[in-house]
This record gives C-alpha cells, structure tokens and sequence, in this order.
C-alpha cells in the first residue's frame, strides 16, 4: 500500500508546483510560461505582431533553457545514485529563486526587467528538470505533470470508458488518477494567482519549500 501512496502524494506534489510555477512567472514574469514553454511562442508572436521591443525575444529563450535542463536532468539521473536527487536540484532552484526575487523587491529592483527575466528562466530550467524527471521514471506519477492535455485526453477516454460495462473498472481507476494530476494542476493554478497577485515572484518560494518536502517523503518511502 505504501507505494501507491507515495505515488499518489508525489503526482499531486509535482502538478500543483507545476500549476502554480507557471501562474507566477506568468503574471509576474511579462506573461513567461515554465512550465507550458511551448506557450511562449504563442506570446512571442502576439507580441511580435503588436511591434514589441527586444524583451519579446526573451521568450524564445525559454527553449535552449529548457532543453539545457533535460539534457542536464538526463545526465545527473545517470551519475547520481538517488533519483530524486532531481526533485532536491528542482526545490533548491525554486527556493533560491523565490529568495532572489524577495532581495530584488526589498531592494526596489524587481521593476527592471533583468532580474525578472533572469529568476524566470531559472524556474523554467527547475521545471525542466521536472519534465525529465517524468519522462526518465514515469511509474513514479500518474502521468505528466506538467503539461495537462494528455491526461485530460486520457480523464475524457475515461469518462467515455465509464458507459461500457467491461471497460467501467479499469477506466474509474484511471479516472482517479486524471483526477489527481489534473486537479492538482489547477489547485495549483488557483493558488499560484492569488499568490502572485499579493507577492509577485517572491512566491516562488513556497513550491521550492513543498518540491523539498516531496523530495523528503519519496525518499522516505523509496
């Protein structure tokens, strides 16, 4: 029992980081997605067209940010003997992110753009070390968790699967799983506004306390 706890715990921990990652860097970030990067070429466009300055571009820089994190996941999950030492990497970012942006606040400093960018970019690359982690150990979640249109793909089979009698049993268990990566998303979502709103980017601290508290647990329970 205590496996699929933790792979409970570890899915719903991840999503709502995710959710509420991607709200704050959006609304506080000159609408930055991490975690739906693939997001940013739509906000790159829009603001291209409207004859936006340089700072457009730096959307685009979310990509090699991206792919640097990976690839640097994919290596450190090679070479270390844990791994959630990937999530433990993926909290101290978001930590020290949240901590930079709260020093560049008190300092009245978070009104240039520079620092804003720069703490963005250092979630988009937690983040990222995040998806890798997904795609390296899927049987540790439910599904991604990051990005939610496959598992909402997947509750929808799920929910058609619930109105055919031999698929009912196994599409309700799955169904619970959507559940809890699609909720957890948008708990995450719900919360990372309101957060944001009242804080900005220094927020950013409470996912790094909880990815930490994650990382705790599952190797608690490894």
């Amino acid at each position: 029992m205590e496996q699929p706890k933790s792979i409970w715990f570890t899915t719903l921990m991840l999503t709502v980081v995710a959710g509420y990652c991607d709200t704050v860097t959006f609304i506080s970030a000159k609408a930055i997605f991490s975690a739906h990067v693939t997001g940013n070429f739509i906000v790159f466009a829009y603001e291209l067209i409207k004859g936006s300055d340089v700072n457009a571009y730096i959307k685009l820089l979310t990509f090699p940010v991206f792919i640097l994190a990976v690839m640097f996941g994919g290596w450190l999950a090679r070479n270390v003997t844990h791994r959630y030492k990937l999530l433990l990497l993926e909290g101290i970012l978001l930590l020290v992110s949240g901590l930079a942006a709260g020093w560049f606040a008190r300092n009245d400093m978070l009104t240039a753009s520079w620092p804003v960018y720069t703490i963005a970019l250092v979630v988009v690359f937690a983040i990222g070390l995040q998806n890798a982690y997904g795609k390296l150990f899927p049987k540790e979640t439910y599904g991604p968790t990051t990005m939610m249109t496959g598992n909402v793909t997947q509750l929808s089979l799920d929910l058609g699967g619930l109105f055919h009698k031999d698929r009912r049993e196994e599409a309700l268990a799955s169904l619970k799983k959507q559940l809890v990566t699609v909720c957890g998303f948008l708990g995450g979502c719900i919360a990372g506004a309101f957060l944001a709103h009242q804080y900005r980017l220094p927020a950013l601290m409470l996912p790094g306390v909880a990815i930490m508290i994650c990382y705790f647990y599952s190797v608690k329970k490894a």
